[in-house]
């Protein structure tokens, strides 16, 4: 147990999963569908199999001797979370980096964080460490909580903050910046996508057994989360894919994987805040392909690290999942500044969000002194 080491782990996933939509940015003449599949292959199929099986032992008989509920349950969790990953992509499509993150992690945190602990209340044969009373009922655990608690705040503050800027600008600004926004869809997708989204923390839940067996089989304890994190992410795989091909379908783009040029109704598409030449039907097919590999690849590294910063949080790892939502919040953030969706919004707004990231960054601190509290102590106490 190192809380500490794994607040580090869980900003490195916070960084990747505000970074991994940037690269999107740079995909052209596809449309969303063909290139949000082509980087969740690597998301969510191609990186969880090819890094478990180099960091861990035995990982196929570890999986194969999972009793059928083990595995349902974690890849059934993984397909609810599938939906909530799916319209996290229409969020970002919808109300820009910085206010669709803000919405939709908003939810997440709180659902994803305090709802299994507080099921193990409830239902002790859940897999969690310890239920919301026991952690409350010491100083270390309290500590945590309000952590918890502080990140709710940071989270309400800077999501807040985006619906200032959003109310700042005018359509024309909007649009120009994020082009298909819309803030009254935007917030039901956010809304629907944050609830949905707080599944993978149950998914990774249920498969407790399956890390607990690759520790048994001679995994270092930093990489048995990886095994599990296949069959989650297969769950969110099933719902992704058959979103996509069914758009494929309905918009006639199945082409597009395969297609040297696009159809002139396609000419002009592009993901929002890049520009096109809607006349040039060439499609620059090897970089899509990177450029969608690298955001899918980028956005597996957040559960990558996750699950390494969840190991070093000892009987506190529930705290895991507001470490990861407030380092997400940071990060997207910062992408929304460098890539100016804060651009023409006043004082108040950008003085909101600054005030918002500061609470996330206190809330971090909060929670690792927590979960390290004993250690703390121990220090600082006269020898």
């Amino acid at each position: 147990m190192n809380p500490f080491l794994g607040v580090i782990f869980h900003w490195l996933g916070g960084l990747a999963s505000g970074s991994f939509y940037v690269p999107y940015r740079a995909v052209k003449k596809w449309s969303w569908e063909t290139y949000w599949l082509v980087g969740g292959f690597f998301s969510w199929i191609i990186c969880p199999i090819i890094l478990a099986s180099f960091l861990t032992k035995d990982l196929f008989g570890v999986l194969h001797q999972q009793s059928a509920a083990t595995l349902w349950w974690t890849y059934f969790f993984g397909v609810l979370w599938g939906f909530g990953g799916l319209t996290f992509g229409l969020t970002m499509r919808y109300l820009g980096m910085s206010l669709g993150m803000g919405m939709a992690l908003g939810y997440c945190a709180a659902l994803g964080t305090l709802l299994p602990p507080i099921f193990k209340t409830f239902f002790p044969d859940i897999p969690v460490a310890e239920n919301i009373q026991q952690i409350a009922a010491t100083t270390p655990g309290q500590i945590t909580l309000l952590g918890v608690f502080v990140c709710m705040i940071g989270i309400v503050v800077a999501a807040y903050a985006g619906l200032t800027k959003e109310r700042e600008m005018t359509e024309a600004d909007k649009t120009k910046v994020i082009k298909e926004f819309n803030f009254t869809k935007g917030f039901f997708v956010a809304t629907f996508s944050g609830i949905m989204s707080a599944c993978f923390s149950f998914a990774l839940t249920a498969g407790v057994p399956i890390a607990t067996a690759s520790l048994a089989a001679g995994t270092d304890k930093i990489w048995t989360g990886l095994p599990k994190l296949i069959v989650v992410l297969l769950g969110g795989f099933t719902t992704n894919f058959v979103w996509c091909v069914l758009l494929n379908i309905k918009n006639r783009t199945a082409y597009q994987y395969l297609a040297s040029e696009v159809r002139p109704e396609h000419a002009g598409l592009t993901v929002e805040g890049a520009k096109t030449d809607a006349t040039d039907l060439k499609v620059p097919m090897l970089g899509n392909y990177l450029f969608s590999a690298l955001a899918g690849t980028t956005w597996y590294f957040q559960f990558f690290f996750y699950t390494m910063g969840e190991t070093k949080m000892g009987k506190y790892s529930f705290a895991s999942w507001t470490l990861h939502m407030a380092s997400i919040m940071i990060f997207s953030t910062m992408w929304g500044w460098l890539l100016h969706e804060w651009k023409g919004s006043s004082r108040k707004a950008h003085s909101l969000m600054a005030a918002g990231l500061a609470t996330l960054v206190l809330s971090t601190v909060i929670i690792g002194a927590g979960a390290g509290w004993t250690d703390i102590v121990a220090f600082f106490k006269p020898h």
